[in-house]
Formats: structure tokens, C-alpha cells, sequence
């Protein structure tokens, strides 16, 4: 959640409570007992969506980190093929042009490529061989090629799991903001002959103030998960 959604969860938490207090008021049958329903059920899932958002998020920044250990390994592979297939040219001319840089900036070339010289370096193992590379080092490319590829999937899939939680998170808070619609009618109504229990009822509806950001503060956008805040019935809300 960003600093806004966090500040529209406490008011929507304070809007439960205020609903479970106020139950004989507003029963299920009504409007506003239902809208009020909705809110408390609205919250468990905010409280998930939000631990899911900044996993996701997590998840994603983790994979941008293995992927670019991952490219620097297979770049430093491609790098010392091309510098000896160069050397090998002085007796096999020809040799280095099988052994090009990757013509692209992206990954998919560099993945390209690295496939590439794993199959053509094959039939010319021993004379790279002869030239101090590592016996295994096709090996070596291939399950660097491999670590790529998963280091690749892993990002992607966290990025996904980040976005399908943030419109999931929007979805639900929405849903959330429709059913306070509904009580911004139906309990000003319903409470307009007691004005102390309609001005709690105010209280609990604001929605605080952004804080302003100390001048030393990066001026970002802050995700946070929503701390663990009462249940209806007394029990603790837990984010997991």
C-alpha cells in the first residue's frame, strides 16, 4: 500500500469498529448493516493483498539482482570464446567468425548467442582446450545459460505476482470505497436525531492528512503492509 491507501485502511478499520458498536442500529438486513459487512470483509482482504504486493515486489527486485550476477557470468563466458576462437584464426582462418559478439543490446541476443557458441564450440573443444580454457567450459556456458534463463523466469514471475496483487489491492479497496458510499448516506440518515453518536461516526469516516515529508526525505512513494490492527469481536487482525 501507498501512504494514501494506508491512510483509507485506518479510516476503513475505524469505519468497522464504528459498525460493530452501532450493530442494533444498522442490522444485517439493512443497507448499512450489509455495506458495513462488506468493509470488515474488504479489510481481511487488504491485509493479504498488501503482504502479497510487497512479496511480489520483494520477489521482483531479488530477480533483477540474480539476473544481472547471471548476464555478467555469461557475458564473461562469450567474452573469453571470442578472445580465443580470435587466436585460434591464426591457424584455422576463419575460425573467429564463427564466434561474433552478439549483434543486440538485449537479453535475448545474448541468450541467442551463448546458444549458439555452445553448439559451435563443441566439434572444437580440444583446440579451445589448447588454448587454456577450462575442459568443462562448454558445461560451464551451458548451465550459465541455464541460471540465465531461471534468473529471467524468477523476475518475471515476481513482477507478476507485484502487479496482480497491486490491482488486486485497487480492486478490493474500490469495492470498499462503494459500500462507504452507501453508509454516507444511510447513516447520517438513520443518526440525524443523535448528534454524539453521528459526530463518532464523523471522526471515524475522515480520512487523516497526508503528513508532510521532512525536507531531509526522499520525496518516493512509501509501500507499506497495514500493521495488525483489532478484528471485529476483539481478535487481532493478522497480515501474513
Amino acid at each position: 500500500m501507498n501512504s494514501f491507501d494506508m491512510r483509507r485502511y485506518e479510516m476503513l478499520v475505524r469505519v468497522r469498529e464504528f459498525g460493530n458498536t452501532q450493530a442494533d442500529v444498522f442490522p444485517p438486513s439493512t443497507i448499512a448493516g450489509q455495506a458495513f459487512a462488506e468493509i470488515a470483509a474488504t479489510i481481511q482482504g487488504l491485509n493479504t493483498h498488501a503482504a502479497d504486493h510487497l512479496s511480489g515486489r520483494g520477489s521482483a527486485r531479488e530477480g533483477v539482482t540474480s539476473k544481472a550476477v547471471a548476464r555478467e557470468a555469461l557475458r564473461e563466458d562469450l567474452d573469453a570464446i571470442i578472445r580465443t576462437a580470435r587466436a585460434m584464426s591464426l591457424d584455422t582462418p576463419g575460425v573467429e567468425d564463427r564466434f561474433r559478439p552478439p549483434r543486440g543490446v538485449g537479453d535475448l541476443s545474448l541468450l541467442n548467442t551463448a546458444r549458439a557458441f555452445a553448439r559451435d564450440a563443441a566439434p572444437l573443444k580440444e583446440q579451445f582446450i589448447n588454448y587454456s580454457m577450462p575442459d568443462d567450459f562448454i558445461a560451464d556456458l551451458d548451465r550459465d545459460i541455464l541460471a540465465f534463463e531461471e534468473a529471467s523466469r524468477d523476475r518475471d514471475a515476481g513482477t507478476d505476482a507485484h502487479v496482480a496483487a497491486r490491482a488486486a489491492l485497487d480492486t478490493a479497496m474500490e469495492n470498499a470505497m462503494n459500500a462507504l458510499r452507501r453508509l454516507d448516506a444511510a447513516v447520517p440518515n438513520r443518526l440525524s436525531n443523535d448528534p454524539a453518536k453521528l459526530a463518532v461516526w464523523t471522526r471515524a469516516r475522515r480520512i487523516a492528512a497526508q503528513p508532510q515529508p521532512r525536507r531531509s526525505e526522499a520525496a518516493e512513494e512509501t509501500t507499506v503492509v497495514p500493521p495488525n490492527l483489532p478484528e471485529a469481536g476483539g481478535t487481532s487482525a493478522v497480515v501474513s
